[in-house]
């Protein structure tokens, strides 16, 4: 029994680190005599997954993706932010070019595709809702989304009702300025561990806050989702204790 437990939550539980590309890791993490190049291959045989930052930058080359790919087992889920072009300058207004060549480069991660998250600064308000209904007609059905608000006055059963015709989940959001929902929208959750900007520096390679009894209660929470045949996505950011690889193999071991 304890094998097949073992083995249904390594396929429907997602859990991972906010990024993998920080040097003072090092030691802690990562060898101190690991190549940077190498970092992302190193993370992938001890984590399922991640939550890749730099799309919201800027679009992955094809030799990017395709290196992301070699480096990890087939198992391995990349979850990824829209550019920050379509979420925050054109906030889903007339950006359907930039939305195609996203979407047309990630799908050359195929399987490891995870869930791509849409997260909006907190000018995205009530009044923009027609413009996320719309822009969420055109995204193809066949990939995981995500959004994340940060505005309050989001956090409405219209909102909720949208995404659950979409089939689009509500980011669970761990952090200090927004409340936490746990509000179920899609068939599967995704979790943003984000802590507390003000509180943990996060540079230091070392866990600077205790949030192993946070860390207990969601493993509490996602078991018992997994058990019922969710999926869940989870991810630590630097700022939750200020050691997220630490965060993650607690958050494992816990649920195990």
């Amino acid at each position: 029994m304890a094998d097949a437990q073992s083995k249904r939550l390594a396929v429907k539980l997602h859990i991972g680190t906010m990024g993998w590309s920080y040097g003072f890791w090092k030691g802690g993490f990562y060898p101190e005599n690991l190549k940077s190049r190498d970092f992302l291959s190193y993370y992938a045989k001890r984590f399922s997954s991640v939550e890749v930052d730099s799309t919201f930058y800027r679009i992955p080359t094809a030799k990017t993706i395709a290196d992301w790919k070699q480096q990890t087992p087939d198992a391995f889920k990349f979850s990824l932010k829209f550019p920050a072009m379509i979420t925050h300058i054109k906030m889903l207004k007339n950006c359907q070019e930039e939305t195609r060549v996203f979407l047309d480069r990630l799908s050359e991660l195929n399987e490891k595709l995870g869930v791509l998250l849409l997260q909006f600064p907190p000018i995205f308000r009530q009044q923009h809702l027609p413009l996320l209904a719309e822009y969420l007609k055109t995204l193809p059905k066949n990939r995981r989304y995500a959004i994340e608000v940060r505005n309050k006055s989001l956090l409405n059963e219209d909102v909720y009702a949208l995404l659950r015709d979409s089939n689009v989940a509500l980011a669970w959001v761990d952090a200090a300025k927004m409340p936490l929902i746990t509000e179920a929208t899609a068939d599967f959750v995704y979790l943003r561990l984000e802590g507390d900007r003000k509180a943990v520096t996060g540079t230091f390679g070392k866990t600077e806050a205790d949030r192993t009894g946070g860390i207990r209660e969601w493993s509490a929470k996602l078991e018992t989702l997994v058990n019922g045949g969710t999926d869940v996505f989870g991810y630590f950011s630097k700022y939750y204790s200020g050691f997220p690889p630490s965060d993650v193999a607690e958050l494992i071991k816990a649920t195990q």
